[in-house]
């Protein structure tokens, strides 16, 4: 959905052409996937399910959709062909919600579910089903005179929610929801390996992969060895390369060549550049997909890419300016601008015009305490990795540096993150 559109009514969606960035038509829309939640929250909307030209069903995530405009939805052209399969927590919207009896909360009338409307939120590439349009009425009477109909908030009507109780998969993730990736994956932690396993399999590939980096090496290898392969590779692609490099690397090898094969070619691609460093080394430690743009990019054209929510801070501090091409290993690297430069300029001023006139960077075979002598130096939050051509290669970000200095259990440590313990130390 374009920024700043209407809501849309899933009615709308059922059959809807889906096409690549090019506009070739690569399948119709048949359902949308939605995660519900526990009270009156409204429901996560985690993608689409569409048929392809083979008729092959296939899960297309939110993520990688770019805009549902005019009658058609445009995706980023990036398709896993594996296909759908419903999950616990998921319930797909024409098949399970529509036509459904719930309760308006007001008055306690039962209403029968008509269509549902989804929304983006705002700044965030979450969606969310917001509103319920039902027709009052049943019986008889009600078929004869077809009710009245309506469109309620989503917390206006109850009978779709899950319920709080029970020690299911489901309702740990309910009730989980809201915890950070790190928090989520301390609660992981100090599950049982069965309900572990339960828990992820039911997350989605996102949610899973932000969680899998923050886990201790151990529970990585057993999450990861309980997947279906196909999953695992789709969950390996949705991780940071770095952190998905460092996984792959404590894998047997044939297991890894596996999942390797099944991963779209250019991340596995870049799998493999990056497990050719030692782990401890800038070039090991790097991630491949910093904001690269050419010379004659403005400065309106690097805030819009800093502004990305699926940037994390770090990568986000800062903007790579090299000559094409412009995805890594690139051209020459000229310099970095950071984002506050950015903000203090013109829109239509030129990325190159404000480049570091003495470029500072990392050799990929830097040994990590050079490394975090770098960041010392130079209160760096993010570093270019450049090799002996000039081309850039990836960025090493500060957390990265700081997982690889911290003890290897660190993860596993409990914090005090209370007021007092925040404030006042040990």
């Amino acid at each position: 959905m374009a920024a700043g559109a209407s809501r849309i009514f899933v009615s709308h969606l059922a059959d809807v052409a889906v096409f690549d960035p090019n506009g070739d038509q690569v399948g119709r829309v048949r359902d949308l996937v939605c995660m519900l939640r526990v009270g009156r929250r409204p429901p996560r909307l985690l993608g689409l399910v569409v048929e392809l030209t083979t008729r092959r069903r296939i899960f297309l995530p939110m993520t990688r959709v770019t805009g549902i405009e005019s009658g058609q939805v445009i995706t980023t052209g990036v398709l896993n062909v594996r296909r759908f399969e419903q999950r616990p927590t998921e319930r797909l919207v024409f098949g399970d919600l529509l036509d459904r009896r719930v309760k308006l909360v007001e008055t306690d009338d039962e209403v029968t579910v008509l269509d549902l409307s989804v929304q983006q939120l705002p700044a965030r590439r979450e969606w969310e089903v917001d509103r319920v349009f039902v027709r009052k009425g049943k019986g008889r009477a009600f078929r004869r005179s077809r009710g009245e109909t309506l469109t309620v908030e989503w917390s206006a009507v109850t009978g779709f929610s899950l319920e709080e109780h029970g020690q299911g998969a489901e309702s740990l993730l309910a009730t989980f929801e809201q915890l950070r990736p790190a928090d989520l994956a301390n609660v992981l932690h100090h599950l049982s390996a069965k309900r572990r396993a339960e828990v992820a399999a039911a997350l989605d590939d996102d949610r899973l992969a932000d969680v899998l980096e923050q886990l201790p090496e151990d529970d990585q290898i057993e999450i990861l060895g309980k997947l279906q392969k196909e999953r695992a590779a789709d969950v390996l692609e949705a991780m940071d390369p770095d952190d998905a490099a460092d996984l792959l690397a404590e894998l047997p090898e044939d297991e890894k060549e596996r999942l390797l094969s099944l991963m779209q070619p250019d991340d596995a691609a870049d799998m493999r550049r990056l497990m050719a460093y030692e782990e401890k080394t800038a070039g090991g430690l790097m991630t491949t997909e910093p904001i690269v743009l050419r010379p004659d990019a403005t400065v309106a054209d690097a805030l819009a890419r800093v502004r990305s929510p699926d940037l994390s801070p770090a990568l986000a501090a800062q903007v790579y300016v090299c000559r094409p091409p412009d995805e890594t290993p690139t051209g020459k690297y000229l310099g970095t601008v950071h984002f506050q430069r950015l903000l203090r300029d013109p829109p239509y001023t030129l990325v190159s015009a404000l480049v570091d006139d003495d470029p500072q960077s990392l050799s990929p075979d830097a040994a990590l305490p050079v490394v975090a002598g770098f960041f010392a130096t130079y209160d760096m939050v993010a570093a270019p990795v450049v090799d002996e051509s000039g081309a850039l290669l990836g960025v090493v970000t500060v957390d990265d540096v700081l997982d690889h200095m911290l003890p290897e259990d660190w993860r596993e440590a409990e914090f005090d993150l209370s007021d007092e313990g925040a404030t006042h130390g040990s």
